[in-house]
């Protein structure tokens, strides 16, 4: 009864105490990670024209590993919820170690799909953990903690694509293999941040019991289900149109403005690097002023610059894109925050949930599309996704929570 009754003052200070270190050390795996995953879109032209592959075909691809990741990782979540697994991230990695040296060799489509899967099931494993360890180390400075993490994934999908510009392109399919260093870097990171995990299990926020612990625990059952129902169609608004920007942005650029494929990479990149200026911002900037005012300006904030970007020139163009991924990518951190507070005692799932959802809207999405393009061409694809922005309407309708801010 004595240990019971000083278990929340042992647990306060150190929960309230944010560890920098891990949250560089997790954003850095994040950053390992999602490289190598962005290097399957990047290489895209690649096997397009190595393999005669349609517009369908590389949507399928996507389809594959997001959909892959999409399905594992509420599971991964809820798993490891009830039971914590620290040593999970790095065979996380592992698994997208062995996807990458299979792409490497992969001499068919559907090796392609096989390895493109396995990367999926890596992701699916690493997202909800590594968010976990970003919520533990957070303290409270949840926001920023969940931008950080979130910003090393995205600094690593805006390297994607220049490595592939400037390793693939020029070498070929099985130069691939050159990343699996970073594969194996990230896998021994990883493995350290597991012991620490394991060391600090109690930072991990619980469901509280105290009235008035914690708003999310007073939140009504009907008020968390409007929420996270808006939010579902927020995160489909966002991530098929990303899911078009990163999937058929590199084609949009060659087909319209008959640039080199190397040139529509570097565009991506600059693209790709917004998306992570984006992110790093949104998170403290929701921390400070709410997360649903971030949720609102983010998203819909978009909307006029994606109208805009199917009738401007090239250099038009790449700026409309900068601000295109600066607005839009500050969302998401908000979203899972928000999400998270809304189920507290819940984080992995949630985390799990919400990354599942983006992989799996994107990889609908972006297979979906891959058939629009077959059938109407790229430039139609990016006209009427330049008014998915608009469902960040729905944001009007979101629940205040956050009376403290």
């Amino acid at each position: 009864m004595r240990a019971t009754a000083l278990h929340p003052t042992i647990e306060q200070r150190p929960v309230d105490h944010t560890v920098y270190t891990l949250l560089l050390a997790i954003s850095f795996s994040h950053l390992l990670n999602d490289t190598i995953q962005a290097l399957l879109p990047s290489i895209y032209p690649l096997l397009k024209s190595s393999y005669g592959l349609t517009f369908t075909q590389l949507g399928l691809i996507t389809f594959t590993f997001q959909l892959t990741a999409s399905l594992l990782q509420p599971l991964v979540g809820y798993v490891t919820d009830r039971r914590p697994l620290p040593y999970s991230l790095p065979i996380g990695m592992a698994m997208t170690l062995v996807g990458l040296i299979s792409l490497a060799h992969a001499g068919s489509f559907a090796m392609i799909l096989i390895s493109a899967g396995l990367v999926g099931a890596g992701s699916a494993v690493f997202h909800p953990e590594a968010s976990r360890i970003a919520h533990m180390a957070a303290g409270k400075r949840r926001g920023f903690a969940q931008s950080l993490f979130q910003v090393g994934g995205n600094a690593g999908s805006a390297l994607g694509p220049l490595l592939a510009a400037l390793i693939i392109v020029p070498h070929g399919q099985k130069s691939l293999v050159v990343f699996s260093a970073l594969a194996l870097l990230g896998v021994m990171v990883l493995w350290k941040i597991g012991k620490w995990q394991g060391r600090n299990l109690h930072r991990i926020q619980r469901k509280p019991v105290r009235v008035g612990h914690a708003v999310a625990a007073e939140t009504p059952r009907k008020t968390v289900v409007l929420a996270l129902t808006i939010l579902v169609a927020l995160v489909f608004s966002k991530y098929v149109y990303l899911a078009s920007l990163t999937s058929y942005y590199t084609f949009y650029l060659m087909d319209r403005f008959h640039i080199s494929v190397s040139s529509a990479q570097i565009h991506l990149f600059i693209l790709l690097g917004a998306v992570a200026v984006g992110t790093i911002v949104g998170g403290p900037v929701g921390d400070r002023f709410g997360r649903k005012r971030v949720i609102w300006g983010s998203i819909l904030g978009v909307a006029p610059f994606s109208l805009m970007l199917p009738h401007v020139g090239l250099e038009m163009t790449a700026i409309l894109s900068v601000f295109i991924g600066l607005i839009l990518a500050s969302a998401f951190s908000a979203i899972l925050v928000y999400a998270q507070e809304l189920l507290p005692g819940k984080v992995g799932m949630v985390a799990g949930l919400f990354f599942g959802l983006a992989f799996g809207i994107a990889g609908i999405g972006s297979a979906v599309l891959g058939k629009v393009a077959d059938h109407q061409g790229i430039n139609y694809v990016f006209q009427i996704c330049a008014y998915l922005p608009l469902i960040g309407l729905l944001t009007v309708f979101l629940p205040d929570i956050e009376g403290e801010k």
